[in-house]
């Protein structure tokens, strides 16, 4: 059988997720209206390399915009009425809209107890952030919150396109974006002024840029072979002509964003420079370069380089509030310990002393709480936390409750663990970009964490939050694997050519639609049964005990 046997013959609309012919090393998007079996060439590029380069055609499509537009709203509807309310610091916002409001007065956070800087922990772009609600709507409820809405919302526009990219399908590209509106996990985090919703969105906001890349890139390539290109003539003359990935570079910036909210963005950013790095040996690959590894080493180290210069400086630039005032914590450490401090320099070892102090205050962090969780509990939904509690208020009953509890709407988050086994799976068997991009995204979020739990590193469910896009991505990428046709075994194009019968191809992706739209279905009714306690709605204790499925372990 020819690579070109390999070819899905599918309107562009239709979920791609079709079993991939193993030699086809990164998982070759094609192009859905060649022909099966042609071995003609169109530019002077064969087809088979062709439909393995051509990316996706994002074309200007209203209607999968006008998709995108209902998704979007809905989320941002769910996360913008009554925001203001409970009214009042919960949690920890007992920390970041007061550090919040001390940037926007000081420049860097303020202890009023002491009236002098205070000393904190986490980088300050995600308080910087939350500062912009206050500076625009003041220091209220409305004010220290509207920031994460926003964001919350924004991070449902970029999976739905993102997904869409990948997998070539607008319905799967808006599954996505609804089943991420319509968690409970997401929701909370974005109504409540906590850190965690902008460490998510940069990350997320990141991985799309390098599928952006990708696409680019290929394009490039392909572009390249069809003016003419010998990637098998030695030196120069044999490579992809000198171009600037703005897309890698701007995922770079935004991966620094996200180190700039919470380290723990940290281990993404190994993980997104291996998807580069598999991605450009792929495209590589299938242009027909020889040494595929030893030509990316050659074009991209630079580019990488590069990529991490801009990490570092735009994780610095955050702190520029402590680097232009005299009053930032440990600001002068190196002149009041008697020590010389160059102008440049020596406020960069400042800084480096305050960040080896902060690191050990986190390896040393271990206190007991009652809503601390470990790792393995996560995706089980095993310890949730209350941000809420108040049996205030009227409902019609003798005895109620409002409860605002962090907790993934349990039919999604259960689905978790068998769509990554399924995921895994579908890897292996396709050697498909998609699983392995998503599979190690997932793990960058998830994994560390189980070594810190070895430590007895106090830990909450919302250290989870930036691996759930990639979680969800896996679950739609499991959905559009049902609803893809089998594919009969063949040992000609020919046989290709003429395709599965056509009832069993239409009765399987029928049957597929009905299951992954019932599943969705089945998501958005329990969200709607949680709701209440997502949001701290007064309702009858009886009605709020019935939703402690868990008993204790969600009390």
């Amino acid at each position: 059988m020819t690579p070109a046997a390999t070819a899905q013959t599918a309107s562009p609309e239709a979920p791609e997720i079709a079993p991939q012919r193993a030699a086809d090393q990164d998982g070759a998007d094609r192009n859905p209206a060649d022909t099966p079996g042609s071995a003609s060439k169109l530019g002077g590029v064969a087809d088979v390399v062709r439909r393995r380069l051509l990316p996706f055609e994002a074309r200007l499509d209203p209607y999968s915009w006008l998709a995108t537009a209902v998704i979007v709203a809905i989320a941002g509807i769910l996360r913008l009425v009554n925001l203001n309310k409970p009214k009042g610091l919960i949690f920890d916002e007992v920390y970041y809209p007061t550090d919040a409001w001390d940037l926007l007065q000081h420049g860097v956070e303020w202890d009023e107890k002491s009236n002098g800087p205070a000393y904190v922990v986490h980088p300050p772009l995600g308080k910087w952030m939350i500062a912009l609600g206050e500076q625009v709507l003041g220091y209220n409820e409305w004010g220290w919150r509207i920031s994460g809405a926003v964001i919350g919302t924004l991070s449902v526009l970029i999976l739905v396109r993102v997904a869409r990219r990948m997998f070539h399908s607008t319905v799967l590209g808006c599954a996505a974006g609804l089943l991420m509106a319509l968690d409970g996990f997401h929701l909370v985090l974005s109504r409540i002024a906590l850190l965690d919703i902008f460490l998510m969105f940069f990350i997320l906001a990141a991985f799309g840029a390098l599928v952006m890349d990708r696409d680019h890139r290929r394009n490039r390539w392909l572009q390249a072979l069809e003016n003419g290109l010998d990637p098998n003539v030695p030196g120069r003359a044999g490579r992809l002509p000198v171009g600037v990935p703005w897309w890698r570079l701007f995922a770079a910036v935004l991966l620094g964003c996200a180190l700039a909210v919470k380290w723990s963005a940290l281990w993404f950013v190994p993980v997104f420079g291996l998807l580069i790095v598999l991605w450009e040996v792929g495209a590589r690959r299938s242009a027909g370069v020889r040494r595929p590894w030893r030509d990316t080493f050659i074009g991209e180290i630079g580019w990488l380089v590069l990529c991490g210069v801009l990490v570092v400086v735009t994780y610095l630039a955050s702190w520029t509030g402590w680097f232009v005032t005299d009053d930032g914590y440990f600001r002068h450490w190196l002149a009041d310990t008697g020590h010389s401090e160059p102008p440049f320099i020596g406020a960069l070892r400042n800084l480096w002393h305050y960040h080896v102090e902060a690191f050990r205050f986190h390896e040393g962090l271990d206190d007991k709480h009652q809503y601390q969780s470990w790792p393995w509990q996560w995706l089980l939904l095993g310890r949730p936390i209350a941000f809420y509690w108040s049996t205030d208020g009227t409902c019609g009953a003798s005895s109620c409750a409002s409860h605002i509890l962090l907790l993934g709407t349990p039919l999604l988050w259960w689905s978790f663990i068998p769509a990554l086994g399924a995921l895994a799976w579908f890897g292996i068997a396709r050697r498909d970009w998609r699983a392995a991009a998503i599979l190690l995204s997932v793990a960058a979020g998830l994994l560390p964490w189980f070594y810190f739990a070895t430590q007895g590193r106090t830990m909450f469910a919302f250290y989870a939050l930036p691996a759930e896009p990639f979680l969800i991505l896996a679950v739609v990428y499991v959905l559009g694997a049902i609803m893809t046709p089998a594919r009969s075994a063949v040992t000609s194009d020919e046989a290709v050519a003429s395709g599965p019968p056509g009832d069993t191809a239409v009765d399987r992706r029928l049957i597929g639609a009905v299951i992954a739209g019932a599943y969705v279905l089945l998501v958005a009714v329990c969200f709607a049964y949680f709701y209440p306690i997502y949001v701290g709605q007064v309702i009858p204790y009886e009605d709020w005990s019935a939703r402690m499925w868990l008993g204790g372990r969600w009390i």
